[in-house]
């Protein structure tokens, strides 16, 4: 009685005490193996709290010693399908992005027979999958989500740190709270939701089934988050579904570490499978499948329009219409008005473009700064950045560590050399960049006087921020071509005059799918700001939420007639 359970409570207890129900069973001993309980409800979540890892502190010390024990094994990551650890010899380097020449191991690549393994077995473990009443399937996640708060907590953020050159505070934020929040909070909704029913009137009882999607699910994860990577595959499997998950190679150990996180807690085998491998040719074989039934992305814009016209060019080949969830790029802003708090505004400037690279989907690459705060905000800015300190995540006091790959690497550097070429623009500060250890692209500050200028406009992805300065009297006029971004991402206003603050809202509602009001674009939490994008940015389909899991059912309405009309005849008829 997964749903709509206190109806079906009192309508076996009522028919229990007339006996007209024990007809329908074999004998009384029968009836008495199946017995009527309650659902028990799901605990209420709360986020959890961030440790502070100051020094000496038990949380630091234990990250530490794992990131001394992962330095020193040579880990090796092999597929997961139907629950075995499949080694195909066709290998992959695991490399330290702020010590690239440190190989921290390999990971084996899927071929074609892996990839219709993963399918087959995800399509084997559906149907068990999806029988078990929800209590049960969130049992696992719930389970998942305490062990990551607990034992598991140090070695996965020491993971990340040293796979994705993240920081403590980044490694904590994302690894440790945001995973477990999208676990507890996840469970939560799919609960909430199946407690959505319609209403019945006098002689008949109406439900609302929440069916996973026939087929299977493939999710395909990014390199920034480690939280991402989880939650793309389990956030459909809670409503029942199954999934192939195909994690990113800048992000491979730290997910697999999380898959494995999954089976401790009691994960059936082959409801999620794990499959690194060719992007292009675990793609092909995936969209080629009649059984396809969703697709839950993030990445770049470029990719998921691709994905996008692949599925549509194939849409006649599928059992359904494929449901298509994609969170992507962002040109996201910080705009200031005139009353503007200035150290509030720069603090938010440093943390929203420069904390873990500017390779959050949120970072901050552009800003729009009044001409009568603009001195007092250079000064600052200028001052605070010459204590921001670039290099190794493991040194507690770096802000900005290593962007994650070559490509990364030479795409900022190209253009850091945009803007010391364009006429229209001026580095204020940094412009440095030095891969000769990792792959590190200082921060650095751009002023432009287009605010059209590519590095206005383009995505990307690194620890560059932009600065259009606007004449006070051309407020309006420049919210108008802040809003010109054919991204919908982030945002933030900075202002104290509350019309102000409505005036921008008003004119960028469409900008961004995460409007700040006087903090930084960043640092979303599950269950406060459900998190996603329009435009260019993606589907909006809001990770962290009712909405996003809705996504991954398929509503099924019963109505049952308890007394069955016996004519056809309607009673105005026999007049």
């Amino acid at each position: 009685a997964e749903y709509g359970d206190v109806q079906m409570f009192r309508k076996l207890s009522f028919f229990a005490r007339t006996k007209k129900i024990l007809s329908s069973f074999t004998t009384t001993r029968n009836f008495c193996k199946s017995p009527v309980t309650m659902r028990a409800a799901i605990p209420k979540p709360t986020n959890e709290p961030i440790l502070s890892y100051l020094k000496n502190s038990p949380e630091r010390n234990k990250v530490l010693q794992e990131l001394e024990a992962l330095k020193k094994a040579k880990v090796e990551v092999p597929l997961i399908i139907g629950g075995k650890e499949i080694k195909t010899g066709d290998l992959g380097e695991i490399r330290v992005p702020h010590d690239h020449k440190h190989i921290l191991g390999h990971y084996h690549k899927a071929r074609d027979s892996d990839v219709k393994d993963a399918i087959q077995s995800a399509l084997k473990a559906k149907n068990r999958w999806a029988a078990l009443p929800l209590d049960e399937r969130v049992a696992v996640f719930l389970k998942a989500a305490e062990l990551l708060s607990g034992p598991w907590r140090a070695k996965l953020i020491a993971a990340t740190m040293l796979n994705q050159s993240k920081n403590f505070y980044q490694a904590e934020i994302d690894t440790a709270c945001e995973l477990i929040d999208f676990w507890n909070f996840n469970c939560k909704f799919a609960e909430e939701l199946a407690a959505e029913q319609p209403i019945s009137v006098k002689g008949t009882w109406n439900r609302q089934v929440l069916r996973p999607l026939e087929g299977f699910i493939y999710a395909i994860s990014p390199f920034n988050f480690t939280a991402i990577g989880a939650n793309l595959a389990s956030a459909p499997a809670i409503v029942g579904n199954v999934c192939v998950w195909k994690p990113s190679d800048y992000a491979v150990y730290s997910n697999y570490l999380s898959y494995k996180l999954m089976q401790e807690a009691g994960l059936p085998d082959g409801v999620i499978n794990f499959i690194p491998g060719d992007p292009q040719k675990i793609t092909s074989a995936i969209l080629s499948d009649p059984n396809f039934s969703g697709l839950h992305y993030t990445g770049s814009t470029e990719i998921f329009r691709n994905l996008w016209t692949q599925v549509g060019s194939s849409i006649q080949n599928y059992k359904n219409y494929p449901r298509l969830v994609g969170e992507t790029g962002g040109k996201d802003f910080i705009f200031a008005h005139a009353s503007a708090k200035v150290p509030e505004l720069v603090t938010a400037l440093i943390r929203g473009a420069f904390e873990f690279a500017g390779q959050k989907c949120s970072s901050a690459s552009r800003a729009y700064i009044p001409r009568s705060i603009w001195d007092h905000v250079k000064s600052t800015l200028l001052e605070e950045l010459s204590s921001v300190k670039t290099g190794n995540p493991e040194d507690p006091s770096v802000l900005v560590n290593a962007v994650i790959h070559r490509n990364s690497f030479d795409k900022a550097r190209r253009y850091i050399l945009h803007a010391k070429e364009d006429p229209s623009c001026e580095i204020l500060y940094g412009g440095r960049v030095d891969d000769s250890v990792g792959y590190f692209i200082y921060p650095t500050v751009v002023l432009t006087t287009d605010p059209r200028n590519k590095l206005m406009q383009e995505e990307i992805f690194a620890p560059i921020l932009t600065i259009y300065v606007y004449d006070d009297v051309d407020f309006e006029k420049t919210l108008w071509i802040c809003d010109e971004s054919g991204y919908g991402l982030t945002g933030s206003i900075f202002a104290t005059d509350r019309n102000a603050i409505q005036e921008g809202a008003r004119i960028l509602l469409n900008a961004a799918g995460n409007l700040y009001i006087n903090d930084k674009p960043t640092g979303a939490v599950v269950g406060q700001q459900p998190f996603g994008g329009a435009r260019w940015s993606g589907t909006n389909d809001k990770a962290g939420s009712k909405l996003n899991l809705l996504r991954w059912t398929s509503a099924q309405t019963i109505k049952e007639t308890f007394v069955p009309a016996t004519s056809f005849w309607y009673p105005y008829m026999k007049e």
